[in-house]
């Protein structure tokens, strides 16, 4: 087994682990299973697991070919200040990697039950509006909660609407 680099920049493990879960994610989103996706990928198994845990010694190439294989595109993207300081949020079909439930005020009354943090993968954050959607004071949502939650039907929905 490598070795594993030092990684003393937390913001850098963080962003590891956000990129490995999106990628799980979108596999699971796509119902692939790990075996296929790796297969696809040119990789074992292991190193997929390890590619959705976010570990910093697996190589950028097994990162790149996971996300190729799964049609997924990657791209720089600035820091998030900068982002926000760019309204990036405001563009269609925009997901943040990790879904602060402050900015969010319908998602943060339906995740009532989540204990413990501030953030959700995008996938976590449509499972909870998919399952209680019912709930949802629709009258209530901000334009920017509705843009994301376009973006999650239209990444994790099959584009469905619900009324």
């Amino acid at each position: 087994m490598p070795a594993r680099p030092p990684i003393t920049d937390t913001a850098t493990a963080h962003q590891l682990l956000a990129l490995g879960q999106q990628i799980r994610a979108h596999r699971k989103a796509l119902r692939i299973s790990a075996i296929a996706a790796a297969e696809a990928a040119g990789i074992s198994r292991v190193t997929l697991f390890r590619i959705e845990k976010g570990e910093p010694a697996v190589t950028m190439g097994a990162y790149m070919n996971t996300m190729t294989a799964l049609g997924l595109n990657f791209g720089l993207v600035a820091p998030v200040e900068l982002i926000e300081s760019h309204d990036a949020a405001s563009q269609e079909g925009w997901i943040p990697a990790r879904i602060r439930l402050m900015d969010y005020p319908q998602l943060k009354q339906l995740a009532w039950q989540v204990q413990g943090t501030e953030t959700l993968s995008p996938i976590e954050a449509w499972n909870i509006y998919d399952r209680n959607w019912r709930h949802m004071d629709q009258q209530a949502l901000t334009m920017h909660e509705q843009k994301l939650i376009d973006a999650l039907r239209l990444a994790f929905g099959g584009g469905e609407v619900r009324v």
